[in-house]
């Protein structure tokens, strides 16, 4: 069930009906019944993955949180936290990663001259099974260490990873703040209410009248073998918009229909083609993952603890695992190395920055600061390029293309078109990174008739003007 169709616009209001009719326990029963629809919409078979390393990881956090109350060693808590792992991480191998590895290992055998008999499957993948992964990890790890006691009742632990505003495309939400909320009864305020409402409205004009616009120009340069250099850089602008505005889209959705029923999730996106290093944009982009990876991955394999050769492998393993968790392709190994490298060549050159390229006068910071941002957006539209390319050979051409001749066969109509599409979300988030706030349209001095306005006109683009619907991207992985 996609946010952007009319199922959606019919599911909601009736969960929303039949939630503000109940108390705390009963909402509880009820979300996770409708969170089972939800997912179920796709194919109910995805349920059974999910109920299964759902099950298993509560029985593992409650038998560590058992051994944690009566002082049991840490062996014992660790063979639950090893099947936890081997359970969530087999399921997310096999249906994901399964064929990807089979197919390698038959080309690399084929090269080498061995005959292969290796045969891919057809396995449907789940919609979302790397974000809910994540999630349930985060819970049963946080156990493990003693972060967080495990919760009593089933049915709120599962709310928390299947609740069906995050479970199909995060925000991955960390267990510990998300499971309070879900024990504790929820009031909904009407500041949540206008701000979810303002979430909602924002979410759907990104995603169905820039994005969706955006995508067939998008997919017309990449199902090109050979495009030229002008139509290569108009396609990873232009992708450069709408994965933006499709991800963060769902995210502000997400985000606001939680609101709705009293929960606040995580912020996933703060302006990243704002960041002026590679540092600064995994602040600012899928923060939710950013930061998991930070705290899962990146500092138990040593952080920046150790030596700097030694920090500097530890994010560039982060980075391309966290690549390769976007799905089974070499692309996006290629992307994770790529930001990986990005991350390791800023880190190497930051004392020669602060030693040459500080700055006293403001005219002088300006400029070195719109520099860096320029710098830094198109480094990013690089790695769409290797994200969004279908294969090595397509990587390899448009690369050169962009060197050889980066203005030869530009469209200027389909540039218009970029341009027209991106030209609101920029203005936006010029307002929004000057005056320091997201929520642009709740400033105190706006009047609720202007602000009517504006949605009125928001949502009259997105319904009456909006693009050919599209699945989300981000649903794939």
């Amino acid at each position: 069930m996609l946010f952007n169709s009319l199922e959606f616009c019919v599911f909601l209001p009736v969960v929303l009906a039949v939630y503000y009719s109940l108390k705390h326990r009963h909402q509880n029963i009820f979300l996770v019944l409708a969170s089972c629809y939800f997912y179920a919409s796709w194919d109910w078979r995805f349920l059974f993955p999910l109920l299964f390393s759902t099950g298993i990881d509560y029985f593992c956090a409650q038998r560590m949180a058992e051994s944690w109350d009566r002082g049991g060693p840490a062996a014992e808590r660790k063979r639950y936290l090893l099947l936890s792992l081997v359970t969530n991480l087999g399921l997310l191998g096999f249906f994901k990663y399964f064929n990807f590895f089979a197919a390698s290992l038959h080309d690399l055998l084929s090269i080498l001259g061995i005959p292969s008999s290796l045969r891919t499957l057809e396995v449907i993948l789940p919609v979302g099974i790397s974000f809910y992964t994540f999630q349930a990890l985060s819970y049963t790890i946080d156990v493990y260490r003693g972060q967080i006691h495990a919760t009593q009742h089933f049915a709120d632990f599962f709310l928390a990873v299947l609740y069906f505003p995050h479970l199909v495309a995060g925000p991955i939400q960390r267990a510990h703040n998300l499971i309070q909320q879900v024990i504790q009864p929820r009031r909904t305020t009407r500041q949540q209410i206008i701000d979810g409402v303002h979430l909602i409205v924002w979410g759907y004009f990104k995603k169905v009248f820039i994005a969706d616009h955006l995508s067939p120009i998008v997919d017309r340069v990449f199902s090109q073998a050979a495009p030229t250099g002008g139509e290569t850089l108009l396609g990873v602008y232009a992708f450069a918009v709408q994965i933006y505005c499709d991800f963060s889209g769902y995210t502000d959705i997400a985000r606001g229909v939680a609101k709705l029923m009293g929960f606040e999730f995580m912020l996933n996106f703060n302006l990243p083609y704002f960041a002026t290093s590679p540092q600064e944009f995994w602040k600012r982009w899928h923060i939710s993952l950013s930061s998991w990876l930070r705290d899962y991955l990146y500092i138990p394999l040593g952080g920046n603890r150790g030596s700097e050769a030694q920090t500097l492998r530890n994010l560039m393993l982060t980075m391309v695992i966290g690549g390769f968790w976007h799905g089974a392709a070499w692309n996006f190994l290629y992307w994770g190395f790529y930001h990986g490298s990005l991350l390791v060549a800023h880190r190497l050159s930051l004392p020669f920055q602060q030693r040459y390229l500080t700055f006293t006068t403001q005219p002088a910071k300006a400029l070195w600061f719109l520099l860096r941002l320029v710098v830094m957006f198109h480094l990013t539209c690089y790695g769409w390029l290797l994200f969004r390319a279908t294969s090595a050979a397509q990587i390899a051409h448009m690369t050169a293309e962009l060197f050889r001749a980066p203005l030869a066969g530009w469209d200027a109509a389909a540039g218009w078109q970029v341009l027209l599409y991106s030209l609101p979300l920029a203005l936006v988030q010029v307002i929004q990174y000057a005056t320091g706030k997201l929520e642009f349209l709740n400033w105190p001095f706006m009047r609720a008739e202007l602000r009517a306005a504006v949605y009125a006109v928001l949502v009259y683009l997105a319904l009456v003007r909006g693009g050919t619907p599209q699945s989300f991207i981000y649903f794939q992985f």
